[in-house]
């Protein structure tokens, strides 16, 4: 099979790329930068866009190209990109997927949803009303997936970790060995993601034509930003003690954080996808790399 990934240099798009290599699938991908074996693409550019997959001649499309800065997003300058990037960029990939007749996977976010209550969201739950620039341009390119294809998937995924790129973990296991102690919010629930893992469930799916939305985490439960902050610090050996402060007391950021980010993976099993190993595993293979 021939995938084309988009956002092939970040934390996600790199596994993907190495997964789907390893499988033996002839992966193609892109970027806004050109790299050693990575096509240069700006998807905010819808001709090149359409030249582009037109003459890869793709059999699927897995769209990791994001904005993902959330709070930087709220800020006036930016809206207008992070709207051509995570909401134009991936309308006009799905206009080229359908064009050539491939399969699409975009990849969304818990940021889709209110973060309301304590139930975890379903995967096919339409009942979005996201808080933030960025939650809504993720829920427009959703809304550009559905309207435009019937071949594809819609993955919704939160709390990401990998090699590439700044995340949690990097960042507590920098504070942790710089401060005695860290304040973490305890009132955000919702489920790590480790990249690696994900990307072998993204490569299981484009195999498939099982479409549909779905979510996808690591296994493990649910649980807080403070209760990760303490798990990491204690497999990182490090001694900081992780103090627990709610949302407002820890002081409000530029852009809403949802406080239930509790994802329903249930539809996975259903449709015989396997899940992703426990979080608490995936820490610890990924502290291994970092440290």
């Amino acid at each position: 099979m021939k995938v084309f990934v988009t956002g092939a240099a970040g934390q996600l798009g790199y596994d993907v790329m190495a997964q789907l290599r390893s499988r033996g699938h002839e992966a193609i991908g892109s970027d806004v930068l050109e790299s050693e074996g990575i096509l240069p693409l700006d998807i905010t550019d819808e001709a090149a866009v359409a030249r582009t997959l037109a003459t890869v001649q793709p059999d699927a499309v897995i769209h990791c190209a994001a904005w993902t800065a959330v709070d930087a997003a709220e800020d006036e300058e930016n809206r207008a990109k992070v709207q051509a990037i995570n909401a134009d960029g991936t309308r006009y990939i799905a206009k080229a997927c359908k064009v050539i007749g491939c399969k699409m996977l975009y990849l969304s976010t818990d940021y889709v949803f209110g973060g309301q209550g304590e139930e975890p969201w379903q995967a096919d739950c339409t009942d979005f009303a996201p808080l933030s620039v960025y939650g809504q341009s993720k829920l427009d390119g959703e809304n550009a997936v559905r309207e435009t294809l019937e071949k594809y998937f819609i993955v919704r995924i939160a709390w990401v970790f990998g090699l590439n790129g700044k995340n949690f973990v990097k960042t507590m296991v920098g504070l942790g060995r710089k401060y005695d102690t860290l304040r973490v919010v305890c009132d955000q629930i919702g489920t790590p993601t480790y990249t690696p893992d994900l990307a072998r469930l993204l490569v299981d799916m484009i195999e498939t034509d099982k479409y549909g939305h779905y979510h996808a985490t690591n296994e493990g439960g649910f649980l807080s930003w403070a209760d990760f902050a303490s798990a990491i610090i204690e497999e990182a050996g490090l001694s900081a003690k992780v103090t627990p402060v709610t949302t407002a007391e820890y002081g409000l950021s530029k852009a809403a954080r949802p406080f239930n980010s509790r994802l329903d993976k249930s539809k996975l099993a259903q449709n015989g996808f396997a899940p992703l190993p426990h979080w608490h595993d995936a820490l610890k293979r990924y502290l291994k790399e970092i440290l």
